[in-house]
């Protein structure tokens, strides 16, 4: 098994690299005039402009977790209801989500450049709202506006996406994601440690100070566009190919569902697991509960592993061991209040099973249209956002009601149907007999795109020109 295995994900490579030359022509996703040679004539990644990319995304995302060691003072300060201050953490997710669907994807008809710039900018401005906020209202307001323009995030990943050799992405993708991991985690332990320092709103003034730093420098550093301009798209058309791509990519779609999963299961850990430590029998500080995150950093080394794994034909094997470690790290954490030994093992492996699902997803879904990278990454991360927020939401609410043992009860769930997903998809996929001109199938169904009969970026989609019903002929 591991020999197709390492057969069908190692072509992924050669058929992302023979689709950057095909013909524009009917495109389900890629406008005529676009550029198919825009990868390839990209300016090389040096390793400085990689770790470049890595400290501005994980800067970036550290500003949707900030607030979670903090909601019992954010309460406090505002006279928030309990539900209401779970709700901080919700709604940043939702504005998180909508601008992976709303704003993500203008990295495919826009320069980059100038999008990660102007989206670090109105990230600044939404960050001194919430270091201002007087009221309950304007704290939400500023919290979901903040989310929003956090997704530069994923302009960053799709951009350094691009700018990768399709035999290196997984490589480039990982390092990246490292970067994102560290920011997720220590976000906790910065805000923590600065709020125990001088008040929570000196972690949001902290941020839009680091944030306008950095559009500074990504303007000057960051590679200009090569190539041809890319096609104007009008932006309902924009937004409509995402939807398409979704509606054609059974690969997307598994990949995506299994991307809720883990970030339900992964919110759900540390939107829960401050209540439990700032009590009987640890009452922990902010800056101890946030210093958590140190040991979640363990996880970043996933993120580039799991990468080089995928470049070298393991994805399947890859995911599977992942999320039965994941379904796993729920056993220690249940003995939270027994003992901190138990909970920093169950941290370190969730941490590591969730960056290689997540790592192995993004690679494989840019590989099916690399000119559509910003709406594909952009598409599966909003799966991404409601999983965090379902999370965020159910794991404080279950606390009151059920306590430490409901909460992990819960992201035992959301681990278990992720691995029996892929344990069906995997026994679905055997059972599948190939047909002409197609690929073995993957053990989810398609783990690469399909290097004959696939819906390529020169095929068609039911609606445009060619054959009704684009590539899959069944």
């Amino acid at each position: 098994m591991s020999g197709d295995d390492e057969t069908v994900v190692r072509g992924s490579g050669e058929a992302a690299g023979r689709s950057s030359g095909d013909s524009p022509r009917n495109s389900p996703v890629i406008p005529p005039g676009s550029s198919r040679g825009a990868e390839s004539s990209a300016p090389a990644l040096s390793r400085g402009v990689v770790a470049l990319f890595a400290f501005a995304c994980g800067a970036a995302v550290a500003n949707v977790y900030f607030s979670q060691p903090l909601l019992v003072t954010m309460g406090q300060d505002l006279a928030m209801s309990p539900a209401l201050v779970g709700s901080v953490v919700t709604l940043t997710q939702i504005g998180y989500g909508l601008g992976l669907f709303l704003l993500v994807p203008l990295g495919d008809v826009t320069d980059r450049r100038r999008l990660v710039v102007a989206q670090l900018l109105l990230l600044v401005g939404a960050l001194a709202v919430v270091a201002v906020a007087r009221t309950a209202a304007m704290l939400l307001v500023g919290m979901a506006v903040t989310g929003l323009f956090a997704v530069v995030t994923q302009t960053l990943v799709a951009f350094a996406a691009s700018l990768a050799p399709p035999a290196g992405r997984g490589r480039v993708v990982g390092l990246v994601t490292s970067g994102v991991v560290v920011g997720i985690l220590l976000a906790r332990t910065a805000s923590g440690v600065l709020a125990d320092l001088a008040g929570w709103r000196a972690v949001y003034v902290a941020s839009a100070v680091l944030t306008a730093l950095l559009a500074l420098v990504l303007h000057r550093v960051l590679p200009r566009p090569a190539g041809p301009a890319p096609a104007a798209l009008r932006y309902g058309q924009l937004l409509r190919s995402t939807v398409t791509l979704f509606a054609r990519e059974r690969l997307l779609r598994l990949r995506a569902l299994l991307g809720l999963l883990i970030f339900a299961a992964f919110s759900t850990l540390w939107s829960g697991v401050a209540l439990p430590l700032s009590e009987a029998p640890y009452f922990l500080s902010h800056s101890a509960i946030g210093a958590l995150g140190l040991i979640g950093v363990v996880g970043a080394l996933a993120a580039g592993a799991a990468g080089r794994l995928n470049d070298r034909g393991h994805s399947r094997r890859t995911t599977g061991i992942a999320l039965a470690v994941l379904a796993l790290s729920w056993l220690p954490l249940a003995f939270t209040r027994d003992s901190l030994w138990a909970l920093f093992a169950g941290v370190i492996l969730l941490d590591l099973a969730v960056q290689a699902v997540h790592v192995t997803n993004q690679t494989l879904i840019h590989a099916l249209h690399p000119d559509a990278g910003s709406r594909l990454i952009g598409g599966y991360m909003v799966f991404y956002s409601v999983g965090s927020a379902l999370g965020a939401l159910a794991a404080t609410t279950l606390y009151t009601v059920g306590g430490w043992g409901a909460v992990c009860a819960l992201g035992a769930a959301f681990s278990g149907l992720g691995f029996v997903l892929w344990v069906c998809l995997d026994r679905s996929a055997g059972q599948t007999p190939a047909r002409a001109g197609q690929r073995e199938p993957a053990e989810d169904g398609g783990d690469q795109p399909q290097q004959q009969g696939h819906i390529g970026p020169a095929q068609p989609v039911a609606g445009t020109h060619g054959t009704p019903g684009g590539g899959r002929h069944e």
